[in-house]
């Protein structure tokens, strides 16, 4: 796995703070985020900005000047995260009465309405302060950008100082998510769901993880990859010996156990899809590195920990060419790979766990070993090695078990679809190897050539077809890195549609039609009908932003129209993160289990910035949609129409804007309860995701 993209660079911007609200005083579950208080003064990265004369003294509260509709600003540059209230106290003579504005602002051209402090807003208490918590929604009504909080005098107020203390934004919940239906304005947006048409069985592998951060099991997925550049020299036998290749200075390092690896996934109730070299070496050892600088001179890189690790490139920049393989690796046959798999299915029949394994992968990006493993195989894959190397390695997984799923070919990207490593080495014949094997793209001509094996060899070989699948867009990133700023974050939404939308022209170097899934389903079915989709790997950066989380969520919803046999996200979304919770509207959005169902249903959307999938249980009357508004500033109104399903029984929603803890429930409204009780109205906060679980009098 590595991402092509032009640039990854991690950028800090103004937050885009989505942030439904009301001033009911119900909002007792939200946690503080602290600004400023007597006891601790400002919260870092808030500072004072200034305006009334006012005094700020450790150990006590601000004190205020009001006077001549005077006011304070407080400022966070940088600001990030999602609020639904803001809570302070205030302590002013009795006769100002309703006199405070509170409001946001930035320094964009945003702006933002300022609401008055009403006494319904604030509970009083015996010191003489009240307690304000004052909705986010209304002073932000289009979820736009703030960095700043303003209180302001409406009133013309008398010298006595005002007293402000324990300043704090507060995460949405229940309360504030569902007042978002009072403030933000909204577009219409109409969804109708039909029930009566042919849907498509959604495999639940789509919602499987790389698995490396902790409590990843909490997404909810059931399966995860053992995958990566190392596992294409980890040395099953050794145990926990693999080689890092380009990624980490050529070294061996000792890393995962698969044992204790397949035995985790399996008390999370994930099971493994394990990736298995053919490269043709293995690390011997967990010490040993290709590029000592006491044999190969001074190189631009040495690994932190031991300055005798280079990173096999000169000072002048020139890769220095690899000395013998076995200076790190042990050569390995076809017979290696059938001895570990014939292991694992033998633990499995031993502790009577079932079959642990859904799939066997073959090796990693092999188009791309002669960098990434330049040390043990420098030489360019073509098209016959990769043929041939699938077919011996493919064959020694098959004949030790029988039944498995063995998925080929494990694409790293775009180019790598149509073209060998030899066609694209730099200083080659461009385009060589393809135009020798009939000017056929490499992906489609290896379909046809393993068809055609197995018709001639009666052997069945491959299940699936992997390839990997990352956005190329500059400033995209990978995991938490990536551009946030308004005009990146857009496009890493727009990004997804390379994987489903012929009329999207990809916004990046390649600058043409991606079209993946409906690309790669013509290519099978020319060439070797049956064979299923894996997106063996995926990522769109900025996991911790709600533009990451929405790509994602969005990927998911394609991958189950599109009949995808399995997904698996790189590496796993960080807890409690957008991207986290993309997952958890899938496969467990109330907490309880609630998750999207085993087919999907066919569903119209008319409007802009917005995704519906919806999903049954065939035979039921129990509907799960998954609703995305897209759009950053602006609510979606949605009409959601269900006659062909039947009329409700049960409804149930619950939206997500970004806050930490996940989904919270959610009002539905009757569009036209008298005269069509299949019709509901939701409003969509922006940048959200919302569940509609639905059920009809056919489930009863």
């Amino acid at each position: 796995m590595r991402v092509r993209s032009t640039l990854l660079v991690a950028v800090a911007a103004c937050a885009l703070l989505l942030a439904p609200g009301s001033h009911a005083q119900d909002a007792t579950a939200a946690k503080p985020e602290p600004i400023f208080s007597a006891k601790a003064g400002f919260a870092p990265g808030w500072q004072d900005i200034g305006w009334a004369p006012r005094t700020l003294t450790k150990g006590a509260p601000a004190s205020l000047d009001l006077s001549n509709r005077g006011g304070w600003i407080i400022a966070h540059p940088g600001l990030t995260g999602t609020y639904g209230w803001l809570s302070f106290r205030v302590r002013a003579a009795a006769s100002f009465g309703a006199f405070l504005e509170v409001g946001l602002d930035s320094t964009g051209p945003e702006r933002f309405p300022r609401v008055r402090a009403t006494p319904a807003m604030g509970k009083p208490e015996e010191s003489g302060f009240v307690d304000y918590k004052v909705s986010i929604g209304e002073m932000n009504p289009k979820g736009a950008q703030f960095d700043r909080i303003v209180f302001h005098a409406a009133d013309v107020v008398g010298h006595d100082r005002v007293q402000l203390d324990d300043i704090a934004l507060l995460e949405p919940d229940a309360a504030s998510t569902s007042s978002v239906i009072a403030h933000a304005p909204g577009r219409p947006l109409k969804v109708t769901i039909d029930c009566g048409a042919a849907g498509r069985p959604i495999n639940p592998l789509i919602y499987s993880v790389g698995a490396t951060e902790d409590r990843w099991w909490e997404s909810g997925t059931p399966g995860r990859r053992w995958g990566g550049n190392p596992t294409s020299r980890y040395n099953w036998e050794q145990g926990r010996a693999w080689n890092t290749g380009s990624d980490w200075f050529f070294r061996n390092v000792s890393g995962l156990n698969y044992i204790e690896w397949i035995d985790e996934g399996l008390k999370h109730g994930a099971k493994a899809s394990i990736t298995v070299p053919m490269i043709g070496w293995v690390a011997k050892d967990t010490t040993s590195y290709s590029f000592p600088v006491s044999q190969f001179g001074a190189q631009r890189a040495v690994a932190p920990e031991d300055k005798d690790i280079g990173n096999g490139v000169a000072t002048d920049g020139t890769p220095i060419k690899p000395g013998p393989a076995d200076r790190t690796s042990i050569p390995i046959n076809p017979d290696f790979v059938k001895r570990w798999i014939a292991a694992i299915r033998e633990k499995d029949k031993t502790s009577g766990r079932g079959k642990s394994v859904t799939s066997y992968i073959l090796d990693n990006e092999p188009t791309l070993w002669n960098t990434t493993h330049r040390d043990a195989h420098p030489n360019p894959v073509s098209y016959d090695e990769l043929l041939e190397k699938t077919i011996a390695y493919g064959s020694a997984v098959r004949e030790a078990d029988p039944t498995a799923n063995i998925a080929g070919f494990v694409g790293w990207g775009w180019t790598g679809y149509f073209y060998s490593a030899v066609d694209v080495v730099p200083g080659g014949v461009p385009h060589v190897d393809r135009i020798s094997h009939g000017n056929t793209p490499f992906l489609p001509w290896w379909l046809r050539k393993i068809r055609e094996y197995e018709k001639g060899s009666g052997k069945h070989l491959i299940d699936l077809l992997d390839v990997h699948f990352y956005p190329q867009g500059q400033n995209m990133g990978l995991g938490t890195q990536g551009g946030t700023d308004p005009d990146t974050a857009a496009r890493r939404i727009r990004s997804t549609r390379a994987l489903w939308d012929d009329t999207y022209s990809d916004e990046s170097w390649i600058r043409e039609p991606v079209r993946l899934i409906p690309r790669l389903r013509e290519w099978v079915n020319d060439n070797a009908p049956g064979i299923g989709l894996s997106i063996g790997e995926y990522n769109f950066g900025a996991e911790q932003h709600m533009s990451g989380g929405l790509a994602v969520a969005e990927a998911l919803g394609r991958f189950g129209e599109g009949g995808v046999s399995s997904a698996y996200y790189w590496t796993s979304p960080k807890y409690d993160s957008p991207a986290f919770w993309a997952f958890r509207a899938y496969r467990n959005f109330d907490g309880k289990g609630g998750h999207f169902l085993s087919k999907t249903v066919p569903a119209q959307l008319e409007g802009k910035l917005a995704s519906a999938f919806v999903s049954r249980d065939p035979g039921t009357g129990h509907l799960v949609a998954v609703l995305l508004n897209l759009d950053p500033s602006t609510a979606g109104d949605a009409d959601i129409d269900f006659a062909s399903c039947g009329k409700p029984v049960e409804t149930k929603a619950f939206t997500y804007v970004g806050s930490r803890g996940g989904f919270v429930p959610a009002p539905l409204v009757p569009a036209a309860p008298e005269a069509n009780p299949t019709r509901l109205k939701h409003r969509l906060p922006p940048y959200s995701m919302t569940i509609l679980d639905l059920t009809t009098a056919a489930a009863r």
